[in-house]
């Protein structure tokens, strides 16, 4: 179409393709802004839904303050009623702010926000006294400026239009939005009432939530996390938690993203950036919704502590509560309750922080091995409410396994052996924690058993006990043991016991044989050595080892003894001689 040889023919068709691509263009235009004026017609609408549903629970907790049949319950509402009423003062104010910019920006781009008839814009007006939280009601239909886009980003990021730094009326309501976060979410934590001893009804101070300011986060879990964190920094009641990060996750908005290559563009500059009159009014309008919502949920949470069908039941079952372990005599409670679930809705359960699968019937089902000592379980449930919202709480379950075990004594065979360390093994069967005392006894832990050295005495006296779960120590056994002296240990040379034959072997120790169960350990301190009937001269050597008696093995003939005396210190301290023979091979 461009070329300097066409034709007048082909220059006439081109000029009709450019018309036709414009007129397509304008047609494309007007459908996208069609749809941001339906878009905007659906949102209004949605607005006066969650007045309709704030108001609601309001008027519940009016007919509730009003009941002579339970006057602490009315009590209770009245106090709510305060609450309820602060929050729609805030919400209210912002509402109108952003009522406010709506109109600047109608004015801004040329429009008569004040007609009047069928072709009015405004065909609800603000008010204030009757309707402090619903939005001016719109037609926008009838804008005729629907594509101009200077005007409101003028209004919204100011004369220099700037995305990075804006300061229009649009910093204004982000800032009043930040700070509605704030508010609504500290007035839900700090307004729990409570009863005192005198029968007043007021506010309990233990409770706050410092709201902190998060605008910067990478993902849904990454707020979430960060609200959680500042929710546990402060003194939150366990049943406003959910409703608290609910609100104040609806609304946060990440303050600084990239757009188009673009870093560190602020949410009012990508919202209202290049957007025409009928967006920019859409996304204000959306605003609205959001406060609009939290304002709903927050007097809807706040109707609930007054009592009142929060949550839905189809299924009631009886539940006995009692401890895991009893034992023969012992004193336990029972607790017996009714508990009421809904089979048709699937709870959250977790253990350990794992979600647990296995989820049915209203029930989350946990399949578990015993393992030996004390079982601590722990997780969380979590139900929704009628508002959609999840109410999650922690559970702990204390589970005490036993061991099995049996018990064959021989009663004249109780014998602590003195300055030896005695392993006792003993068992409370049926109670959490065994005990171990006695007399005549010294007692010291050892891993799962106990090691007892007994005194002086003749006797010594070993008392079992066990402990429950509340502290009460019980005596299950006495038992009377004899105590005696270690036995005597046995010489050996190499592997050879005294009696046994010469060995190759320098190796002397003294210890006990197979017959001796004892773990005792004996230490050689010096020892002498001569071949029986034989002149030749007696050798002598300290400690564990015969090099020196190798001259003797070889000048004696086959056949000849050779005696071993030795100075032996005993586990208790106790030096004796121990001797034996060994014959030459």
């Amino acid at each position: 179409m461009a070329g300097g040889k066409e034709t007048p023919r082909q220059k006439m068709i081109g000029m009709m393709y450019l018309v036709l691509t414009a007129l397509l263009a304008l047609n494309v235009s007007k459908s996208i802004l069609d749809a941001f004026v339906a878009i905007e017609e659906n949102i209004q609408k949605a607005n006066i839904t969650e007045v309709f549903r704030g108001n609601d629970k309001r008027s519940e907790l009016v007919s509730i303050s009003v009941d002579k049949s339970n006057k602490v319950r009315a009590a209770k509402a009245k106090k709510y009623l305060d609450v309820v009423d602060e929050i729609d003062a805030m919400t209210a104010k912002r509402i109108q702010l952003i009522d406010k910019v709506k109109l600047e920006i109608l004015e801004a781009c040329g429009e008569d926000t004040k007609a009047k008839g069928s072709m009015a814009i405004i065909t609800k007006p603000y008010d204030k006294e009757n309707a402090p939280c619903t939005p001016i009601r719109m037609n926008l239909e009838h804008v005729d400026g629907k594509d101009k886009y200077d005007d409101p980003m003028r209004v919204m990021l100011g004369t220099e239009t700037d995305i990075k730094k804006p300061k229009g009326r649009g910093m204004e309501i982000w800032k009043s939005l930040m700070n509605y976060r704030k508010e609504i979410t500290e007035v839900i934590a700090k307004s729990r009432v409570v009863t005192d001893k005198n029968g007043n009804i007021k506010f309990d101070s233990q409770y706050y939530f410092k709201a902190p300011e998060i605008n910067k986060f990478k993902n849904p879990e990454e707020l979430n996390n960060q609200i959680k964190k500042a929710v546990e920094a402060s003194n939150v009641n366990v049943d406003d938690k959910d409703v608290l990060m609910e609100i104040y996750r609806s609304l946060s908005k990440e303050e600084y993203s990239t757009v188009h290559e673009v870093q560190n563009v602020h949410w009012v500059g990508k919202t209202f950036d290049h957007a025409p009159s009928v967006a920019a009014i859409a996304s204000l309008s959306s605003l609205q919704r959001d406060i609009l919502s939290a304002r709903a949920a927050a007097i809807a949470h706040i109707r609930s502590r007054v009592g009142g069908g929060d949550f839905t039941f189809n299924e009631i079952m009886p539940l006995a509560i009692a401890p895991s372990v009893v034992n023969e005599g012992e004193e336990f409670n029972v607790e017996v309750l009714m508990a009421a679930f809904d089979t048709d809705k699937r709870p959250r359960v977790t253990l350990d922080g794992k979600a647990i699968e296995d989820v049915r019937d209203g029930k989350g089902i946990i399949a578990l091995k015993g393992t030996s000592g004390k079982m601590e379980l722990k997780g969380t449930i979590a139900v929704q409410n009628k508002q959609g919202v999840w109410k999650e709480r922690e559970w702990t379950k204390s589970i005490t396994v036993m061991t099995p075990s049996g018990s064959i004594e021989l009663p004249g065979m109780n014998i602590l052996y003195r300055g030896y360390d005695n392993i006792v093994n003993a068992t409370a069967s049926g109670y959490p924690i065994t005990g171990l005392t006695g007399s005549n006894v010294n007692i010291s832990k050892s891993g799962g058993g106990y090691i007892v050295r007994p005194g002086s005495g003749g006797s010594a006296v070993l008392t079992v006990s066990g402990q429950t779960t509340d502290g009460e120590t019980v005596q299950l056994k006495k038992m009377q043991f004899k105590v005696r002296r270690l036995p005597s240990p046995s010489l050996y040379w190499g592997g050879e016991k005294a009696g046994g034959r010469v060995p190759s072997s320098n190796l002397f120790r003294a210890m006990y044989g197979p017959e001796i169960p004892l773990n005792a350990s004996f230490t050689i301190l010096s020892w002498s050595a001569k071949a029986i009937n034989m002149k030749a001269p007696d050798i002598s050597g300290t400690g564990g080892n015969l090099a020196a008696i190798a001259q003797l093995k070889q000048v004696v003939p086959s056949g000849t003894k050779i005696y071993i005396r030795a100075k032996v210190r005993r586990p208790d301290n106790i030096v004796e001689d121990i001797e034996g023979t060994w014959v030459k091979p």
